[in-house]
Protein backbone atom coordinates (compact mmCIF):
# COMPACT_ATOMS: atom_id res chain seq x y z
CA UNK A 1 0.00 0.00 0.00
CA UNK A 2 1.32 3.45 -0.88
CA UNK A 3 2.45 5.64 1.98
CA UNK A 4 1.69 8.84 0.05
CA UNK A 5 -0.17 11.32 2.26
CA UNK A 6 -3.53 12.44 0.88
CA UNK A 7 -2.40 16.08 1.15
CA UNK A 8 0.25 15.49 -1.56
CA UNK A 9 -2.18 14.43 -4.27
CA UNK A 10 -2.81 17.97 -5.54
CA UNK A 11 -0.67 18.99 -8.52
CA UNK A 12 2.03 21.61 -8.01
CA UNK A 13 0.25 23.95 -10.43
CA UNK A 14 -2.58 24.55 -7.94
CA UNK A 15 -0.44 24.89 -4.84
CA UNK A 16 -0.84 28.38 -3.43
CA UNK A 17 -3.80 29.21 -5.68
CA UNK A 18 -6.58 30.60 -3.50
CA UNK A 19 -10.32 30.73 -3.96
CA UNK A 20 -11.33 33.82 -5.91
CA UNK A 21 -12.98 36.87 -4.42
CA UNK A 22 -16.24 35.73 -6.06
CA UNK A 23 -16.45 32.61 -3.91
CA UNK A 24 -16.43 34.65 -0.71
CA UNK A 25 -18.72 37.47 -1.77
CA UNK A 26 -21.27 35.38 -3.66
CA UNK A 27 -21.58 33.23 -0.52
CA UNK A 28 -21.88 36.38 1.59
CA UNK A 29 -24.62 37.65 -0.73
CA UNK A 30 -26.51 34.38 -0.32
CA UNK A 31 -26.28 34.63 3.45
CA UNK A 32 -26.94 38.35 3.94
CA UNK A 33 -29.14 39.05 0.90
CA UNK A 34 -27.82 42.56 0.24
CA UNK A 35 -28.64 44.68 -2.78
CA UNK A 36 -26.02 43.22 -5.11
CA UNK A 37 -23.96 45.77 -7.02
CA UNK A 38 -20.94 43.51 -6.76
CA UNK A 39 -21.26 40.99 -9.56
CA UNK A 40 -21.25 42.18 -13.15
CA UNK A 41 -24.55 40.92 -14.49
CA UNK A 42 -27.75 42.70 -15.61
CA UNK A 43 -30.87 42.26 -13.51
CA UNK A 44 -33.12 42.98 -16.50
CA UNK A 45 -34.17 40.96 -19.56
CA UNK A 46 -31.79 40.16 -22.40
CA UNK A 47 -32.77 41.27 -25.95
CA UNK A 48 -35.75 39.31 -27.20
CA UNK A 49 -34.29 38.49 -30.61
CA UNK A 50 -31.44 36.62 -28.90
CA UNK A 51 -33.49 34.76 -26.27
CA UNK A 52 -36.09 33.81 -28.88
CA UNK A 53 -33.31 32.41 -31.07
CA UNK A 54 -32.28 30.12 -28.19
CA UNK A 55 -35.84 28.92 -27.73
CA UNK A 56 -36.25 28.34 -31.47
CA UNK A 57 -32.98 26.40 -31.66
CA UNK A 58 -33.83 24.20 -28.68
CA UNK A 59 -37.35 23.39 -29.92
CA UNK A 60 -36.50 23.06 -33.60
CA UNK A 61 -38.04 20.07 -35.37
CA UNK A 62 -36.50 20.95 -38.73
CA UNK A 63 -32.93 20.75 -37.42
CA UNK A 64 -32.88 18.31 -34.51
CA UNK A 65 -29.06 18.25 -34.62
CA UNK A 66 -29.03 21.64 -32.88
CA UNK A 67 -29.41 19.68 -29.65
CA UNK A 68 -26.37 17.53 -30.44
CA UNK A 69 -22.60 18.10 -30.65
CA UNK A 70 -21.35 20.69 -33.08
CA UNK A 71 -17.90 21.44 -34.48
CA UNK A 72 -15.39 21.48 -31.63
CA UNK A 73 -13.68 24.80 -32.42
CA UNK A 74 -16.94 26.63 -33.05
CA UNK A 75 -20.40 26.10 -34.51
CA UNK A 76 -20.16 26.84 -38.28
CA UNK A 77 -22.92 29.44 -38.27
CA UNK A 78 -21.34 31.30 -35.35
CA UNK A 79 -17.73 31.35 -36.55
CA UNK A 80 -18.96 32.58 -39.94
CA UNK A 81 -20.86 35.42 -38.25
CA UNK A 82 -17.84 36.29 -36.09
CA UNK A 83 -15.60 36.24 -39.15
CA UNK A 84 -17.93 38.59 -41.03
CA UNK A 85 -18.12 41.04 -38.13
CA UNK A 86 -14.49 41.20 -37.09
CA UNK A 87 -13.15 41.14 -40.63
CA UNK A 88 -15.11 44.36 -41.12
CA UNK A 89 -14.02 45.87 -37.79
CA UNK A 90 -10.28 45.28 -38.17
CA UNK A 91 -10.26 45.67 -41.96
CA UNK A 92 -8.67 42.34 -42.84
CA UNK A 93 -10.11 38.89 -43.70
CA UNK A 94 -10.38 36.46 -40.79
CA UNK A 95 -10.54 32.76 -41.62
CA UNK A 96 -13.61 31.38 -39.82
CA UNK A 97 -12.15 27.87 -39.63
CA UNK A 98 -8.58 28.61 -38.57
CA UNK A 99 -8.53 32.01 -36.88
CA UNK A 100 -11.50 31.83 -34.48
CA UNK A 101 -12.08 29.63 -31.43
CA UNK A 102 -15.43 29.52 -29.61
CA UNK A 103 -15.12 28.78 -25.89
CA UNK A 104 -17.13 28.31 -22.70
CA UNK A 105 -17.15 32.00 -21.85
CA UNK A 106 -14.37 34.51 -22.37
CA UNK A 107 -12.93 32.91 -19.23
CA UNK A 108 -12.05 29.73 -21.12
CA UNK A 109 -10.64 31.72 -24.03
CA UNK A 110 -8.27 33.41 -21.56
CA UNK A 111 -7.39 30.03 -20.03
CA UNK A 112 -6.58 28.57 -23.45
CA UNK A 113 -4.42 31.59 -24.28
CA UNK A 114 -2.38 31.33 -21.07
CA UNK A 115 -2.03 27.55 -21.12
CA UNK A 116 -1.45 27.46 -24.86
CA UNK A 117 1.37 30.03 -24.91
CA UNK A 118 3.02 30.45 -21.52
CA UNK A 119 5.89 28.11 -20.63
CA UNK A 120 7.42 27.60 -17.18
CA UNK A 121 9.63 30.60 -16.45
CA UNK A 122 7.95 32.90 -18.99
CA UNK A 123 6.95 36.32 -17.69
CA UNK A 124 3.49 37.80 -18.26
CA UNK A 125 2.94 41.54 -17.77
CA UNK A 126 -0.40 42.18 -16.05
CA UNK A 127 -1.85 45.69 -15.70
CA UNK A 128 -3.35 46.45 -12.28
CA UNK A 129 -6.16 46.47 -11.43
CA UNK A 130 -6.84 43.30 -13.43
CA UNK A 131 -9.58 40.73 -13.90
CA UNK A 132 -8.68 38.36 -11.13
CA UNK A 133 -8.16 35.20 -13.21
CA UNK A 134 -5.10 36.56 -15.04
CA UNK A 135 -2.74 35.92 -12.15
CA UNK A 136 -3.73 32.32 -11.26
CA UNK A 137 -3.91 31.31 -14.92
CA UNK A 138 -0.36 32.61 -15.41
CA UNK A 139 0.79 30.66 -12.37
CA UNK A 140 -0.96 27.46 -13.47
CA UNK A 141 0.92 27.66 -16.78
CA UNK A 142 4.18 27.94 -14.82
CA UNK A 143 4.65 31.59 -15.72
CA UNK A 144 5.62 34.53 -13.57
CA UNK A 145 3.20 37.48 -13.26
CA UNK A 146 4.89 40.88 -13.58
CA UNK A 147 2.55 43.58 -12.32
CA UNK A 148 2.33 47.24 -13.28
CA UNK A 149 -0.38 49.54 -11.89
CA UNK A 150 -2.38 52.17 -13.68
CA UNK A 151 -1.73 55.42 -11.81
CA UNK A 152 -3.51 58.76 -11.82
CA UNK A 153 -1.69 61.47 -13.76
CA UNK A 154 -1.90 63.82 -10.78
CA UNK A 155 -3.00 63.70 -7.16
CA UNK A 156 -6.63 64.56 -6.34
CA UNK A 157 -7.28 68.25 -5.74
CA UNK A 158 -8.63 69.23 -2.27
CA UNK A 159 -12.15 70.03 -3.51
CA UNK A 160 -12.40 67.29 -6.13
CA UNK A 161 -15.72 65.44 -6.26
CA UNK A 162 -15.07 63.14 -9.24
CA UNK A 163 -12.54 62.45 -11.99
CA UNK A 164 -12.30 60.60 -15.31
CA UNK A 165 -11.10 57.02 -15.58
CA UNK A 166 -9.00 58.30 -18.49
CA UNK A 167 -6.73 59.97 -15.92
CA UNK A 168 -5.43 56.52 -14.96
CA UNK A 169 -2.46 55.74 -17.20
CA UNK A 170 0.60 53.51 -17.53
CA UNK A 171 3.86 55.34 -17.00
CA UNK A 172 5.85 54.74 -20.23
CA UNK A 173 9.23 54.38 -18.49
CA UNK A 174 7.84 52.10 -15.81
CA UNK A 175 6.07 49.99 -18.43
CA UNK A 176 9.19 49.41 -20.50
CA UNK A 177 11.10 48.48 -17.35
CA UNK A 178 8.76 45.48 -16.97
CA UNK A 179 9.81 43.99 -20.33
CA UNK A 180 12.76 41.61 -20.60
CA UNK A 181 13.96 38.71 -22.73
CA UNK A 182 11.71 36.50 -20.56
CA UNK A 183 8.51 38.41 -21.39
CA UNK A 184 6.14 36.15 -23.32
CA UNK A 185 2.90 38.11 -23.08
CA UNK A 186 1.22 41.30 -21.94
CA UNK A 187 -2.48 41.38 -21.04
CA UNK A 188 -4.51 44.51 -21.84
CA UNK A 189 -8.18 44.92 -20.91
CA UNK A 190 -10.07 47.70 -22.71
CA UNK A 191 -12.66 48.97 -21.92
CA UNK A 192 -11.20 48.26 -18.52
CA UNK A 193 -12.67 46.40 -15.57
CA UNK A 194 -12.93 47.86 -12.91
CA UNK A 195 -11.83 51.40 -13.85
CA UNK A 196 -13.83 51.83 -17.04
CA UNK A 197 -10.78 53.28 -18.79
CA UNK A 198 -10.77 53.07 -22.60
CA UNK A 199 -7.19 52.82 -23.84
CA UNK A 200 -6.48 55.39 -26.56
CA UNK A 201 -4.96 54.69 -29.95
CA UNK A 202 -1.77 56.41 -28.77
CA UNK A 203 -1.55 54.25 -25.65
CA UNK A 204 -2.12 51.03 -27.59
CA UNK A 205 0.38 52.05 -30.27
CA UNK A 206 3.05 52.61 -27.62
CA UNK A 207 2.32 49.21 -26.05
CA UNK A 208 2.43 47.60 -29.48
CA UNK A 209 5.84 49.09 -30.28
CA UNK A 210 7.23 47.71 -27.00
CA UNK A 211 5.83 44.29 -27.91
CA UNK A 212 7.56 44.46 -31.29
CA UNK A 213 10.82 45.53 -29.64
CA UNK A 214 10.75 42.67 -27.12
CA UNK A 215 9.00 40.10 -29.37
CA UNK A 216 6.03 39.79 -27.02
CA UNK A 217 2.50 38.44 -27.56
CA UNK A 218 -0.49 40.66 -26.77
CA UNK A 219 -3.59 39.19 -25.13
CA UNK A 220 -6.43 41.68 -25.58
CA UNK A 221 -9.43 41.25 -23.28
CA UNK A 222 -12.07 43.25 -25.16
CA UNK A 223 -15.25 41.79 -23.66
CA UNK A 224 -16.77 45.27 -23.09
CA UNK A 225 -16.06 46.34 -26.68
CA UNK A 226 -19.64 47.53 -27.34
CA UNK A 227 -19.98 49.58 -24.16
CA UNK A 228 -18.11 52.80 -24.91
CA UNK A 229 -19.48 56.21 -23.95
CA UNK A 230 -19.63 59.59 -25.67
CA UNK A 231 -16.29 61.10 -26.62
CA UNK A 232 -14.44 57.78 -26.56
CA UNK A 233 -13.59 55.16 -29.17
CA UNK A 234 -12.79 51.48 -28.75
CA UNK A 235 -9.62 50.78 -30.72
CA UNK A 236 -8.87 47.13 -31.47
CA UNK A 237 -5.18 46.31 -31.08
CA UNK A 238 -5.42 43.76 -33.91
CA UNK A 239 -6.34 46.57 -36.30
CA UNK A 240 -3.15 48.57 -35.68
CA UNK A 241 -0.24 48.31 -38.16
CA UNK A 242 1.91 45.23 -37.52
CA UNK A 243 -0.16 43.99 -34.58
CA UNK A 244 -2.29 41.24 -36.13
CA UNK A 245 0.49 38.64 -36.12
CA UNK A 246 1.14 38.97 -32.37
CA UNK A 247 -2.36 39.64 -31.00
CA UNK A 248 -5.01 37.33 -29.53
CA UNK A 249 -8.36 39.08 -28.95
CA UNK A 250 -11.00 37.73 -26.56
CA UNK A 251 -14.74 38.53 -26.72
CA UNK A 252 -17.86 37.58 -24.79
CA UNK A 253 -21.45 36.81 -25.76
CA UNK A 254 -22.44 37.48 -22.16
CA UNK A 255 -21.29 41.08 -22.38
CA UNK A 256 -22.29 41.54 -26.05
CA UNK A 257 -25.92 40.43 -25.59
CA UNK A 258 -26.42 40.75 -21.80
CA UNK A 259 -26.60 36.97 -21.31
CA UNK A 260 -23.78 36.35 -18.84
CA UNK A 261 -25.27 33.02 -17.74
CA UNK A 262 -24.89 31.56 -21.22
CA UNK A 263 -21.11 31.40 -20.72
CA UNK A 264 -20.06 31.71 -24.34
CA UNK A 265 -16.94 33.48 -25.54
CA UNK A 266 -14.36 33.42 -28.31
CA UNK A 267 -10.82 34.27 -29.27
CA UNK A 268 -9.62 35.39 -32.67
CA UNK A 269 -6.18 35.97 -34.15
CA UNK A 270 -3.67 34.55 -36.61
CA UNK A 271 -3.62 30.78 -37.10
CA UNK A 272 -0.22 30.33 -35.44
CA UNK A 273 -1.57 31.88 -32.22
CA UNK A 274 -5.00 30.22 -32.33
CA UNK A 275 -3.74 26.68 -32.95
CA UNK A 276 -2.22 26.21 -29.46
CA UNK A 277 -5.46 27.51 -27.93
CA UNK A 278 -7.50 25.08 -30.01
CA UNK A 279 -5.37 22.19 -28.76
CA UNK A 280 -5.97 23.17 -25.13
CA UNK A 281 -9.69 23.61 -25.80
CA UNK A 282 -10.14 20.25 -27.54
CA UNK A 283 -8.54 18.46 -24.60
CA UNK A 284 -10.52 20.24 -21.87
CA UNK A 285 -14.13 21.00 -22.83
CA UNK A 286 -13.97 19.97 -26.52
CA UNK A 287 -17.00 22.03 -27.58
CA UNK A 288 -19.49 24.62 -26.36
CA UNK A 289 -23.29 24.10 -26.25
CA UNK A 290 -24.67 23.97 -29.78
CA UNK A 291 -28.01 25.70 -29.16
CA UNK A 292 -26.35 28.62 -27.39
CA UNK A 293 -23.89 29.04 -30.26
CA UNK A 294 -26.77 28.92 -32.74
CA UNK A 295 -28.71 31.59 -30.82
CA UNK A 296 -25.69 33.89 -30.54
CA UNK A 297 -25.03 33.43 -34.27
CA UNK A 298 -28.59 34.55 -35.01
CA UNK A 299 -28.07 37.53 -32.72
CA UNK A 300 -24.93 38.54 -34.62
CA UNK A 301 -26.62 38.12 -38.00
CA UNK A 302 -29.46 40.41 -36.91
CA UNK A 303 -27.06 42.97 -35.42
CA UNK A 304 -24.91 42.94 -38.57
CA UNK A 305 -28.01 44.06 -40.44
CA UNK A 306 -28.62 46.83 -37.89
CA UNK A 307 -24.97 47.84 -37.56
CA UNK A 308 -24.47 51.59 -37.20
CA UNK A 309 -28.22 52.33 -36.95
CA UNK A 310 -30.41 53.42 -34.06
CA UNK A 311 -31.97 49.93 -34.08
CA UNK A 312 -28.68 48.33 -33.02
CA UNK A 313 -28.83 46.62 -29.62
CA UNK A 314 -25.22 47.61 -29.06
CA UNK A 315 -26.07 51.29 -29.48
CA UNK A 316 -29.13 50.88 -27.26
CA UNK A 317 -27.03 49.17 -24.58
CA UNK A 318 -24.28 51.79 -24.63
CA UNK A 319 -26.75 54.70 -24.56
CA UNK A 320 -28.70 53.13 -21.71
CA UNK A 321 -25.60 52.42 -19.64
CA UNK A 322 -24.22 55.93 -20.13
CA UNK A 323 -27.36 57.26 -18.42
CA UNK A 324 -27.05 54.70 -15.62
CA UNK A 325 -23.38 55.62 -15.23
CA UNK A 326 -24.27 59.29 -14.85
CA UNK A 327 -26.99 58.50 -12.32
CA UNK A 328 -24.67 56.39 -10.18
CA UNK A 329 -21.92 58.99 -10.40
CA UNK A 330 -24.31 61.65 -9.05
CA UNK A 331 -25.28 59.71 -5.96
CA UNK A 332 -21.71 58.62 -5.27
CA UNK A 333 -20.62 62.26 -5.47
CA UNK A 334 -23.42 63.21 -3.07
CA UNK A 335 -22.12 60.54 -0.68
CA UNK A 336 -18.64 62.12 -0.85
CA UNK A 337 -17.10 59.11 -2.59
CA UNK A 338 -15.18 60.80 -5.47
CA UNK A 339 -15.95 58.27 -8.23
CA UNK A 340 -13.80 57.68 -11.31
CA UNK A 341 -16.28 58.35 -14.13
CA UNK A 342 -15.98 55.41 -16.56
CA UNK A 343 -15.34 55.91 -20.27
CA UNK A 344 -16.79 52.45 -20.97
CA UNK A 345 -17.82 49.12 -19.45
CA UNK A 346 -20.26 48.74 -16.59
CA UNK A 347 -18.28 49.20 -13.41
CA UNK A 348 -17.34 52.24 -11.37
CA UNK A 349 -14.82 52.62 -8.58
CA UNK A 350 -15.28 55.14 -5.78
CA UNK A 351 -13.38 56.33 -2.72
CA UNK A 352 -14.58 54.90 0.61
CA UNK A 353 -12.05 56.64 2.86
CA UNK A 354 -14.46 59.23 4.31
CA UNK A 355 -16.99 56.54 5.19
CA UNK A 356 -14.64 53.76 6.26
CA UNK A 357 -12.73 56.04 8.65
CA UNK A 358 -15.87 56.33 10.78
CA UNK A 359 -16.66 52.62 10.94
CA UNK A 360 -15.31 50.03 13.36
CA UNK A 361 -14.00 47.36 11.01
CA UNK A 362 -11.99 45.46 13.61
CA UNK A 363 -14.39 42.52 13.65
CA UNK A 364 -14.41 42.05 9.87
CA UNK A 365 -12.15 39.54 8.15
CA UNK A 366 -9.76 40.63 5.42
CA UNK A 367 -6.28 42.07 5.03
CA UNK A 368 -7.24 45.44 3.53
CA UNK A 369 -9.67 48.21 4.42
CA UNK A 370 -11.74 47.80 1.25
CA UNK A 371 -12.24 44.09 1.91
CA UNK A 372 -13.41 44.72 5.46
CA UNK A 373 -15.61 47.65 4.45
CA UNK A 374 -17.39 45.68 1.72
CA UNK A 375 -18.13 42.92 4.21
CA UNK A 376 -19.40 45.47 6.74
CA UNK A 377 -21.63 47.15 4.15
CA UNK A 378 -23.04 43.83 2.96
CA UNK A 379 -23.95 42.71 6.47
CA UNK A 380 -24.96 45.95 8.14
CA UNK A 381 -26.29 48.17 5.34
CA UNK A 382 -27.37 45.48 2.88
CA UNK A 383 -25.45 46.90 -0.08
CA UNK A 384 -22.71 44.88 -1.71
CA UNK A 385 -19.82 46.02 -3.88
CA UNK A 386 -16.49 44.32 -4.54
CA UNK A 387 -13.11 45.21 -2.97
CA UNK A 388 -10.75 46.31 -5.78
CA UNK A 389 -7.69 45.13 -3.87
CA UNK A 390 -8.65 41.66 -5.16
CA UNK A 391 -7.57 42.91 -8.60
CA UNK A 392 -3.99 43.72 -7.56
CA UNK A 393 -0.89 41.63 -7.02
CA UNK A 394 0.46 41.09 -3.49
CA UNK A 395 2.72 44.15 -3.46
CA UNK A 396 0.17 46.70 -4.64
CA UNK A 397 -3.07 45.76 -2.87
CA UNK A 398 -2.74 48.83 -0.65
CA UNK A 399 -3.17 51.04 -3.70
CA UNK A 400 -6.85 50.05 -3.77
CA UNK A 401 -7.74 49.73 -0.11
CA UNK A 402 -9.67 53.02 -0.06
CA UNK A 403 -11.87 52.08 -3.01
CA UNK A 404 -14.94 50.03 -3.80
CA UNK A 405 -16.27 48.73 -7.12
CA UNK A 406 -19.96 48.98 -7.99
CA UNK A 407 -21.78 47.60 -11.04
CA UNK A 408 -24.39 49.82 -12.72
CA UNK A 409 -25.84 47.48 -15.35
CA UNK A 410 -28.94 47.24 -13.18
CA UNK A 411 -32.59 48.27 -13.33
CA UNK A 412 -33.29 51.88 -12.45
CA UNK A 413 -35.15 50.81 -9.31
CA UNK A 414 -32.10 48.81 -8.20
CA UNK A 415 -29.87 51.86 -8.58
CA UNK A 416 -32.47 54.02 -6.81
CA UNK A 417 -32.45 51.61 -3.87
CA UNK A 418 -28.63 51.77 -3.76
CA UNK A 419 -28.83 55.57 -3.77
CA UNK A 420 -31.14 55.54 -0.75
CA UNK A 421 -28.86 53.16 1.16
CA UNK A 422 -25.78 55.27 0.52
CA UNK A 423 -27.64 58.47 1.36
CA UNK A 424 -28.58 56.99 4.73
CA UNK A 425 -25.08 55.63 5.35
CA UNK A 426 -23.50 58.99 4.56
CA UNK A 427 -26.00 60.85 6.76
CA UNK A 428 -25.63 58.50 9.70
CA UNK A 429 -21.82 58.42 9.58
CA UNK A 430 -21.60 62.21 9.26
CA UNK A 431 -23.08 62.44 12.76
CA UNK A 432 -20.21 60.45 14.28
Amino acid sequence: MSSRASSTFGADRVQGVKESVWVEFIQLALEEKPLNLGQGFPDFAAPEHVTKALSDATLSTTNVLLNQYTRGFGHPRLVNALSTLYSRLIDRPINAQKEILVTVGAYEALFCAFLGHVNPGDEVIIVEPFFDCYEPMTLMAGGKPVFIPLRRKSAPSPNETSHSSGEWILDPVELESKFSNKTKMIVINTPHNPLGKVFTREELTFIGKLCEKYNTLILMDEVYEWIVFSGNQHVRMASLPGMWDRTITVGSAGKTFSVTGWKLGWGYGPEHLLKPMQLIHQNTVYTSPTVIQEAVAVGFEIELGRFGTNDSYWKELSDMLEKKRDYMARFLIEAGMNPAIPEGGYFMIADISKLASKVDLSKESGDTTDHKFVRWMSKNKKLQGIPPSAFYGPENKRLAENQIRFCYIKKDETLKAAEEILKNVSRDLSKL
